[in-house]
């Protein structure tokens, strides 16, 4: 069975969704061939009692521990750089990328996870607080320790990333070859700002595309591919900065196509983005086995050029 081109998004594993259930998706997602997971250090603070973050990282531990010979199948990416210091302090009183923070929470998430090393960290935010040569450096020394695989950038500006890039170059270390930002089909309207959705740096822009398609070391990763079941669910509405006669048209296309194709829009969605160029690894946020079965589907179609030219074309 060949390698499916998503990730398994394990945020809500172990607090909205309980074990059982998050054991069943797990499973469900092996089975099929799915080969990475994504955490991270913080998941889920804002719906944990004590306000601190590491009961996803804990529950995937504990999944690892039950399944003997499943580490060797699966490959684990986690995050630094968004945990509480204080409990209510998000997001000004967060760890950051400093050094000691990065130590210690390499070392607390292999001690959650029960694993011997990350196969991909990420920096979850920028920290311009902090050198970015203390922060790639730090990555540097858990590389060559062998504790980290790849390195990954999440939620950076571009020409921060490529200035990370130099830097690890210029100090021998390990360099970042992944992105996590957000995308999907749908596009916002430029110039957006907010919480939910900041179009600077947080999505997935033609720069970023062209970026990554001329760079072959590059991995590129979409978080809230299905924009939180906007797609299929009515009581779901599409985010107001989605909101503009684009999207109108972009929907009309996804309703051709999935209708055609006899499959959900979600399924459509997840095709285009691991079918594109360059290609995009979807993290799909699953809580239901019908859900996941969908992405898996749509992992696994391939669109015609026609197809994606009905899908792309101008608005």
């Amino acid at each position: 069975m060949s390698e499916l081109n998503l990730a398994l998004g394990a945020m809500e594993f172990g607090t909205r969704i309980d074990e059982k259930t998050s054991f069943a998706l797990l499973d469900q997602y092996v089975a099929e061939g799915g080969e990475w997971i994504d955490t991270a250090n913080c998941y889920a603070f804002w719906q944990s009692e004590t306000g601190f973050g590491g009961q996803s990282e804990e529950l995937l531990g504990r999944w690892l521990a039950r399944r003997p010979g499943v580490r060797e199948k699966v490959r684990i990416a986690t995050k630094v750089g968004w945990e509480p210091t204080v409990a209510g302090g998000f997001p000004e009183q967060t760890e950051g990328l400093g050094s000691a923070a990065i130590d210690a929470a390499v070392e607390i998430s292999l001690g959650r996870l029960g694993i011997d090393h990350i196969d991909l960290y990420w920096a979850h935010r920028d920290d311009r607080n902090t050198p970015l040569d203390e922060t790639i450096g730090a990555f540097g020394r858990h590389h060559a320790a062998g504790t980290l695989g790849q390195v990954g950038l999440s939620n950076w500006a571009i020409w921060r990333v490529e200035r990370a890039r130099g830097l690890a170059a210029e100090l021998g270390v390990v360099e970042p070859t992944a992105l996590q930002l957000r995308y999907s089909y749908l596009q916002p309207r430029p110039f957006v700002r907010g919480h939910i959705h900041n179009h600077r740096f947080g999505w997935v822009s033609d720069e970023v595309l062209d970026y990554v398609e001329n760079q072959e070391q590059w991995d590129l990763w979409a978080y809230s591919p299905l924009m939180t079941g906007a797609y299929e669910r009515d009581d779901r509405p599409i985010e107001e900065a989605f909101e503009h006669p684009g999207t109108t048209r972009r929907l009309e296309a996804l309703d051709k196509v999935a209708a055609e194709l006899g499959v959900s829009r979600s399924s459509v969605v997840v095709a285009w983005l691991c079918g594109g160029t360059p290609s995009v690894r979807p993290i799909i946020g699953a809580s239901k086995p019908a859900q996941l079965t969908a992405a898996i589907a749509g992992a696994r179609l391939e669109l015609t050029t026609d197809l994606y030219a009905e899908l792309d074309r101008p608005w």
